[in-house]
């Protein structure tokens, strides 16, 4: 029993410790990085055409088209310097330049960085190596002029909410046109690029990373996702699997961007239209970590004109709902949703309605499910009882098959008679290892809830600063207690086995236990520490009011007492 329950717990940390790649200590915050101020806005520029030599030059260009004749030439459109452009609402300031009409920087007012300043979703160092939001991406082949470089006409709306850029060099034109809205965390985007005269296609990238530079290892929690309307699935891509190359599809989305644990970019085609979604990966260094990692991007589009609506921000279900029910699916519950969400829904009504604090919200529903699981408890103790009771029994099988190995045909003698035992007294061998099983889907619905709800992000608990990442101290208090209270526990509980070595084992398990947890989130070491507090009060419990168990000897045999016996 020892052995299933420690693979068990083996497993449990295998798959919440090792999938989510190597968590990284978060470094210092760098000094609070200084936005440009947005310069004046400089009424657009519309040069002269341009002589006819230059126009000849620019035709020469243009691929031959058989059977078609070359359309009339535009104008050429542009700005004679860069300029900024600056949205600002009550949730979000966004800094768009016309040198490649990309967003610099947008910044969420309502959450902080770790240094306590307005999150910015924008990883300016590695946007400056490869590329700013919303930069053109082309399938194969590009225009002769690089867009992403060139110099915007700016037509910004009176009401500061809006701005359309153009640009024409005489055969290759470019617009983009954004319009925010003042109250939600969603625009409206459209893109457009000619040559010739003709469509364009092309993409509408999100490069260099994005989302919270704060997160362990946030390099490896970006992600690209969509969502398949015709499958109903959300997908998700991590930066290897662009390791070789973009990786391109093509389906019908509901929405397609990117997403860290909390935030998230996403495209939302209009009227549910199939579209083109790359898959990117980018080796950048990173707001708060100078080393080159890579980052994934994502792009979006694929027609000659593409028309979205955008939206940037929290992975708040409410938020979500409001802007578009679709967008729900954007917060993945993973594999036990089914307990993941309403245990979320829990802690938000615990919070909200009575303790205004998600660590003694943690406190209160793990105590619930701890009492909830007594029943299952008292029967496992029960069990354990037996089995300790027939420990001398067991011993007396396992000394009549030593030292026989197990390709002997006669361990499956050894392991018959040991069946037989149990079935003889009701004991169920798994029976001391039930609860610890349920007690898995918990632990990993609250850990899926520290990970997706940003409600939890940023949340204090005594002195812990925030629950949905590990302690910022030298010495993690939470993990030391957490298996201080795993031993005292462990020496309550009765032993099953006489072998020494499985019980040196079972005393190295909570060292097990502390080198996991002590990488996890704080919120989910309070959950572990508090069902073992509670653990230790029903153990008691149990002990005072459960008799030892007594198993009829076997006949022929007597039953020894201390002092030689009576």
């Amino acid at each position: 029993m020892e052995r299933r329950m420690l693979l068990a717990f083996v497993l449990m940390g295998a798959i919440l410790f090792l999938t989510p790649y190597f968590y990284k200590n978060v470094v210092p915050p760098p000094p609070a990085k200084q936005t440009p101020a947005p310069a004046k806005q400089a009424p657009e520029k519309i040069v002269a055409p341009a002589p006819a030599a230059a126009k000849e030059a620019a035709a020469k260009k243009m691929p031959a088209r058989p059977g078609k004749k070359p359309p009339a030439t535009p104008a050429q459109i542009s700005a004679p310097q860069e300029e900024m452009f600056t949205v600002d609402t009550s949730l979000y300031r966004i800094l768009l330049s016309n040198r490649g009409a990309v967003v610099r920087s947008w910044v969420l007012k309502k959450y902080k960085d770790s240094a306590g300043k307005p999150l910015d979703l924008v990883n300016a160092v590695g946007a400056d190596k490869a590329g700013f939001p919303l930069a053109f991406e082309f399938k194969d082949n590009k225009p002769p002029v690089d867009l992403n470089q060139a110099l915007y006409a700016a037509r910004p709306s009176p009401d500061g909410l809006g701005i359309e850029y153009e640009y024409s060099e005489g055969n290759v034109a470019a617009r983009k046109s954004l319009r925010f809205q003042k109250d939600r965390y969603l625009a409206g985007f459209s893109s457009e690029v000619t040559f010739g005269g003709a469509g364009f296609p092309h993409l509408v990238a999100w490069r260099g990373g994005f989302g919270d530079p704060a997160l362990p290892n946030p390099a490896a929690t970006g992600r690209t996702l969509c969502y398949d309307l015709p499958a109903a699935k959300l997908i998700t891509k991590d930066a290897k699997a662009a390791k070789n190359g973009p990786v391109t599809e093509t389906g019908v989305y509901s929405f397609a961007g990117l997403e860290d644990n909390y935030f998230t970019a996403v495209f939302l085609p209009a009227n549910n239209a199939q579209i083109d979604f790359r898959t990117l990966s980018d080796t950048v260094a990173g707001m708060l970590n100078p080393k080159e990692e890579p980052h994934v991007g994502a792009a979006v589009g694929g027609a000659a004109r593409n028309e979205f609506a955008l939206f940037v921000g929290p992975k708040d279900v409410d938020v979500l709902r409001k802007v578009d029910p679709k967008l729900e699916q954007v917060v993945d519950w993973g594999w036990f949703g089914f307990i993941a969400k309403p245990l979320f829904l829990v802690l938000n009504w615990i919070n909200d309605a009575a303790l205004h604090n998600y660590g003694w919200s943690i406190i209160v529903a793990t105590i619930f499910i701890n009492f909830a699981l007594l029943p299952l408890k008292f029967t496992s103790m029960k069990s354990m009882k037996k089995m300790q009771a027939l420990q001398p029994q067991l011993a007396a099988i396992n000394a009549k098959y030593k030292n026989i190995g197990l390709r002997d045909p006669r361990k499956a003698e050894q392991n018959q008679e040991v069946m037989e035992l149990y079935k003889k007294h009701g004991v169920n061998p798994m029976g001391g290892c039930i609860p610890m099983l349920i007690q898995i889907p918990f632990f990993y619905a609250f850990y899926k809830v520290l990970m997706v709800a940003i409600e939890v992000r940023g949340a204090n608990w005594l002195w812990v600063t925030d629950l949905s990442q590990p302690e910022h101290l030298p010495i993690r208090i939470l993990p030391v207690a957490m298996v201080i209270s795993q031993f005292v526990m462990q020496k309550m509980t009765p032993t099953t086995s006489a072998d020494p070595t499985q019980q040196k084992m079972m005393l190295f398990m909570p060292l097990v236990f502390g080198f996991m947890f002590y990488q996890f989130q704080s919120g989910l070491v309070l959950y572990w520490l508090t069902s073992n507090l509670v653990g230790i009060g029903q153990q008691w419990l149990i002990n005072k009011t459960t008799p030892p168990a007594i198993v009829p000897l076997e006949p022929g045999k007597k039953k020894k007492t201390s002092g030689g016996g009576r």
